[in-house]
C-alpha cells in the first residue's frame, strides 16, 4: 500500500511541476481534478439514493476554475452572482420535475458539491496569481501533503488511540500528532518561498496541518454517510481523486486569505 501511495504521489507531483510554471496549464489541471472529484462526489450521492443534477453540476463546477484561469469576470462580485444564478437554474430545473419530494435535498447537495469541491479547490489558481505565486502554491501543497504523509506514516506505525472511530476507524491521535509535526516541518522547508519568520512559519504549519486533517475527516464523514470506503479507484494506493485533494479543499482557501491579509498587494 505504501509503495502504491508513493508511486501515485510521484506521478501527481510530476503533474504539478509540469504545470505550475504555466498559468493556463495549471488552471486546466486544477479544473480536471475538480471535475473528477465532483463526479466521484455525485456518484457517491447517487448510491445513497439522492437525485442530484449530476451533469449540470459538473458543467457548472468546471466553469468556476476555468473562469478564474481565463480571468472571466462579469462583475467584481462575480462569484456571488454565479452562485445566485446557479441556484436559480436549479430551482427552475426542479419545477420541471413531476415529483416534489426531495427538492431541498437535491438542490442543496448539488450546490454543496459545487462549492465544496470546485470552488474551494479553485483557490489554488488564485494562489498562483498572487505575487510569488509559484512558491506560494508549492508551499501550500507541500505543507498539506507533508501533513497527510506524516499522519499516514506515524498513524500506521504507532497509532493505538482512535481519533474519531465513528467517522474513520483507522485514524489515530498519534497519526494526527504526526501529521501536525510533518506539516510544521513542511512549513520550515518552504521558508525560502514564504519569507516568514519562525513564529509565522510555525503558525502556518499548525493551521494548515489542522485544516488539512479536518478536510480529510470531512470527506471521511461523507463517505461514511454514503457507506463507501473510497471516493473512487482511479488512483492506486489512494482511492479516488477526491481522496487525494480532500485536505487541500480546506487549506487552499485558508492559505489564500491568510496571504491576502498579511500582504494585500
Amino acid at each position: 500500500m505504501l509503495g502504491k501511495r508513493l508511486v501515485s504521489t510521484i506521478v501527481l507531483v510530476a503533474v504539478v511541476v509540469g504545470t505550475i510554471f504555466v498559468e493556463s496549464l495549471l488552471g486546466l489541471a486544477v479544473a480536471a481534478f475538480a471535475v473528477f472529484g465532483l463526479f466521484e462526489f455525485f456518484t457517491m450521492l447517487e448510491k445513497k439514493g439522492i437525485s442530484i443534477y449530476k451533469y449540470f453540476g459538473i458543467v457548472v463546477g468546471a466553469m468556476i476554475p476555468l473562469s478564474i484561469t481565463f480571468r472571466f469576470e462579469l462583475t467584481k462580485s462575480w462569484e456571488l452572482l454565479f452562485i445566485v444564478l446557479m441556484l436559480l437554474f436549479l430551482i427552475i430545473m426542479q419545477l420541471k420535475r413531476r415529483e416534489n419530494s426531495g427538492v431541498i435535498t437535491d438542490i442543496s447537495t448539488t450546490l454543496f458539491g459545487i462549492l465544496y469541491i470546485c470552488w474551494f479547490f479553485s483557490f489554488l489558481i488564485k494562489i498562483r496569481y498572487l505575487n510569488g505565486g509559484v512558491g506560494l502554491l508549492a508551499s501550500v501543497i507541500i505543507i498539506t501533503k507533508f501533513a497527510d504523509i506524516g499522519a499516514y506514516l506515524i498513524g500506521s506505525r504507532f497509532g493505538k488511540h482512535p481519533l474519531l472511530p465513528r467517522i474513520s476507524p483507522k485514524k489515530s491521535i498519534e497519526g494526527a500528532i504526526g501529521g501536525l509535526g510533518f506539516g510544521i516541518l513542511g512549513a520550515f522547508i518552504c521558508k525560502p518561498w514564504l519569507g516568514f519568520g519562525f513564529l509565522q512559519l510555525l503558525s502556518v504549519g499548525v493551521i494548515l496541518s489542522v485544516l488539512g486533517q479536518l478536510g480529510d475527516l470531512s470527506e471521511s464523514l461523507i463517505k461514511r454517510d454514503c457507506n463507501v470506503k473510497d471516493s473512487g479507484n482511479s488512483i492506486p494506493g489512494i482511492g479516488g481523486v477526491l481522496d487525494l485533494i480532500d485536505s487541500l479543499l480546506f487549506t487552499a482557501p485558508a492559505f489564500y486569505f491568510y496571504i491576502s491579509i498579511i500582504s494585500p498587494a
